[in-house]
């Protein structure tokens, strides 16, 4: 049940994040827009690092249920409100903003569980990141915005992408831009569960719940231990991956023209 203390003031402080934390220390955190499906924007692009800087730095937050809301996790975005994307200064705020988010989720000091409540084609790496991932039967795992933007995916989808389904797998999906559905997400080892829609959140907090239940510092350092292969190659990989889909996206300005 949720927690009848007082919420910090970080849980309302970031407008498409809602949180919601259980007296265990269970912390749900949806994405929305308005209180509907998340769309992606700019404003959650520089909220989300600081979101989850506020989140590590709780000790009351044990475990870490993500998801979204209504019929999808995320499948929107709205490009415009990114910024200029071929100028190498709003590029610049992009890259710390996208390297923040990786790196401060993947070294959340806390088990990581997704309930990934229908379609994720807009950061699904946020959702395969996780330690645990109950998907709904209705999820299917895409990334849209990249390759229909015409840049490079290397902010990190491509490492995530790697670690759930493996290299292979990725770069077929990738320079295809192809999508892959929950029940084929479970039987490559990337998704643990797959439930009808209504079942999914449930599920995520029932685990969270039970996560929580054990001895604080066993929770905390089975986070850590258990991810210390993906922080690391997040660490080296958004850097150069992030400086490529840069390029990519400064040529946008260019094409067409004589070289």
């Amino acid at each position: 049940m949720p927690s009848t203390a007082k919420a910090p003031a970080y849980f309302h402080a970031f407008e498409n994040i809602a949180m919601e934390r259980s007296e265990a220390g269970v912390l749900t955190v949806r994405f929305h827009t308005g209180g509907g499906p998340a769309t992606f924007t700019g404003r959650l692009h520089t909220d989300l690092p600081r979101a989850l800087f506020e989140i590590g730095d709780d000790r009351d937050n044990r475990v870490l249920v993500l998801t979204g809301t209504g019929d999808r996790f995320m499948t929107d975005i709205d490009g415009p409100s990114l910024g200029d994307i071929t100028k190498p200064a709003e590029w610049d705020r992009t890259i710390a903003e996208g390297r923040r988010v990786m790196q401060r989720l993947v070294d959340l000091e806390m088990p990581i569980i997704a309930a990934v409540n229908g379609p994720a084609s807009v950061h699904s790496e946020y959702a395969l990141l996780a330690d645990i991932v109950v998907a709904a039967d209705t999820a299917v795992f895409s990334d849209f915005p990249h390759l229909t933007f015409g840049i490079v995916p290397g902010d990190g989808v491509q490492i995530a992408w790697e670690e759930a389904i493996g290299a292979a797998r990725t770069r077929y999906l990738t320079l295809t831009q192809g999508s892959f559905t929950a029940e084929q997400a479970e039987r490559w080892g990337a998704v643990a569960e797959v439930l009808p829609l209504a079942e999914v959140l449930p599920r995520a907090r029932e685990l969270a719940e039970q996560l929580a239940a054990r001895p604080r510092l066993l929770t905390r350092y089975l986070a850590i231990t258990l991810r210390q292969r993906i922080s690391r190659r997040m660490a080296e990989g958004t850097q150069l991956g992030m400086a490529l889909e840069g390029l990519t996206a400064a040529d946008l300005a260019h094409q067409g023209q004589d070289t």
